[in-house]
């Protein structure tokens, strides 16, 4: 009985990683579709917002699923891991545009 409950879970993980692997091709696909439709900057986030949502899962998730939904442990290490994406993703785009300012004043100037 116990093989066979192993051999159900094995079943199960590779039925959730095939779709997985069909998700992310899928949002590729997309992505790429959308690139030659939309300008670079929304490119980026789209890259960004996807760039995050895999290091968060990666850090905050087990690759084994226990149970179909988050525990809280799991759900607060995403919340923060998504608050300092954003909060560092803040930070940078402040300081490019910054930079962009200065670099438009010295351009006026010349």
């Amino acid at each position: 009985m116990a093989a066979n409950m192993n051999l159900d879970e094995q079943a199960r993980m590779e039925m959730v990683a095939g779709l997985e692997i069909e998700m992310m091709t899928d949002m590729y696909n997309r992505l790429i579709d959308f690139g030659s439709l939309c300008d670079i900057g929304h490119l980026l986030s789209l890259l960004f917002n996807n760039r995050m949502t895999n290091v968060c899962q990666k850090k905050c998730i087990p690759s084994k699923y226990r149970e179909a939904e988050l525990n809280k442990g799991e759900a607060i290490c995403i919340d923060r891991c998504v608050a300092k994406y954003l909060e560092v993703h803040d930070q940078i785009g402040k300081r490019l545009t910054a930079l962009s300012m200065q670099d438009d004043a010295i351009n006026k100037r010349q």
